[in-house]
């Protein structure tokens, strides 16, 4: 059976491939449009926050022994730290001005990030072996599975709607929600706004480490991966709506897809699909697909 011309099993292949990096996408834009949308701070940074996630994980197999189940709870721990000292010492100063000075603070931050870990690692990139009870793959007939892959787009989806369900539908988020707009009456009722605001950036570097953890058996990891990669977040984010939590998921999975099956049917236009769906979007719906108008 043929799809477009297409045998199945390399339709349904480069679909699953899609999926895979449209989880990345979703993840990293996730973290994006919570730091933007409850902070408005547009975080360059976290392309490299990203990348230590990655070299948490790698590191932690390579000196300490400790495995991948290990690194996806040791990794979010270590760079949501590293947050909380960024929040702290120096963005805590920049949310009462333009947007901009948080933008490029973040962006001198991935910078030196990125040089640090390139003189301390090279260039040429680290290996991270897919944990033992993902190895292999599964035939479904049809086609076959990479278990490691489905367990990607599983754990990405479980991660995207735990933080919706967290930040929409539980009193926390709504604290967190109404803190952003009036941080004052919220914190006449006794919450502390600081503190909410200083978890909120960990929380947002947290998730940029667990898609590092994710990506780090997958590709190579390099001090140069979060830089190759965000903007293409970015686009998503603009896509899907700056500081939409649901704009971030659906058109992160959305347009990983949309690339996937364009890098099939027109190979030559699959590096900049998401861009010129970004330029459509922006054209009709400045706002993005679930963003508000008065963003």
């Amino acid at each position: 059976m043929d799809i477009f011309g297409i045998p199945l099993q390399a339709f349904l292949g480069q679909l699953l491939l899609g999926l895979v990096n449209g989880s990345f996408y979703a993840m990293l834009s996730l973290g994006l449009a919570v730091i933007f949308g409850l902070l408005g701070i547009v975080n360059f940074a976290h392309g490299a926050l990203y990348m230590i996630g990655a070299y948490v994980a790698w590191a932690s197999l390579e000196y300490l022994g400790l495995n991948y189940w290990f690194a996806l709870v040791l990794a979010p721990m270590v760079v949501g730290a590293l947050g909380i000292v960024i929040e702290r010492t120096m963005l805590k100063q920049l949310y009462k001005v333009d947007p901009i000075y948080g933008l490029l603070l973040t962006f001198g931050l991935a910078l030196i990030f990125e040089g640090v870990f390139r003189d301390r690692f090279g260039v040429s990139g680290q290996q991270y072996a897919v944990p033992e009870l993902l190895q292999g793959a599964t035939n479904l007939g049809f086609m076959v599975l990479p278990n490691y892959r489905a367990w990607v787009v599983f754990a990405s989806l479980l991660v995207c709607f735990g933080t919706w369900f967290l930040i929409e539908r539980t009193r926390l988020g709504s604290y967190l929600r109404a803190g952003t707009e009036n941080p004052a009456l919220v914190q006449a009722f006794g919450v502390n706004v600081p503190l909410m605001v200083m978890l909120t950036y960990a929380a947002g570097a947290g998730l940029a480490a667990i898609a590092g953890v994710l990506a780090a058996p997958v590709i190579q990891i390099t001090p140069l991966m979060g830089s190759n990669l965000i903007i293409v977040v970015f686009a998503v984010v603009v896509i899907g709506g700056m500081g939409s939590i649901v704009g971030a998921i659906v058109a992160g999975f959305g347009l990983g897809v949309i690339e996937g099956l364009t890098r099939l049917l027109a190979p030559d236009y699959a590096g900049i699909v998401v861009f010129i769906v970004m330029l459509l979007v922006l054209a009709f719906r400045p706002a993005g697909l679930f963003g508000r108008g008065d963003l």
